[in-house]
Formats: C-alpha cells, sequence, structure tokens
C-alpha cells in the first residue's frame, strides 16, 4: 500500500482539527463542505472509509515515517 507524503499527510491532520474546532463554534456551508473534502482525502490518503479511523492511520503513518521520507511502500 502506498503512502501519503509525510507533510501532506501532517497538513492534512493539521487542516481538519482546525476546521474541526471552527465547526464547534461557527459552521458555515463552506467551512462544512471544507472539512467534508478533508475528510475523504484524509480517508483516500489512509486507505480507510472513516474520517476517526483515517486520523488515527494517519496518526500511526506519521509516527512510523522520518521528517523528509517520501511516498513508501507499507512493509
Amino acid at each position: 500500500m502506498l503512502m501519503a507524503h509525510r507533510e501532506t499527510l501532517t497538513g492534512l491532520v493539521r487542516e481538519y482539527e482546525a476546521l474541526s474546532r471552527t465547526a464547534a463554534v461557527r459552521r458555515t456551508p463552506d467551512m462544512l463542505r471544507r472539512l467534508d473534502d478533508v475528510a475523504y482525502t484524509l480517508c483516500v490518503s489512509t486507505g480507510t472509509r472513516d474520517v476517526h479511523a483515517a486520523l488515527l492511520a494517519a496518526r500511526h503513518q506519521l509516527r512510523d515515517t522520518r521528517p523528509g521520507d517520501g511516498p513508501v511502500l507499507a512493509r
């Protein structure tokens, strides 16, 4: 299985978390649409179907890769 580039995955996780915090306080159609888009991209990038599973998988992948690692095949 291919893994997303470390920086890409880090950016997606950070953006999802920031959008989630904003959504808890202020929901706009554009912001909710972006949140859905980022959640979808996280799922595709981690090979999952649920955003919570995607976040867990992303954090696991980030923990197991070194800075500067590009896309790699999972062991």
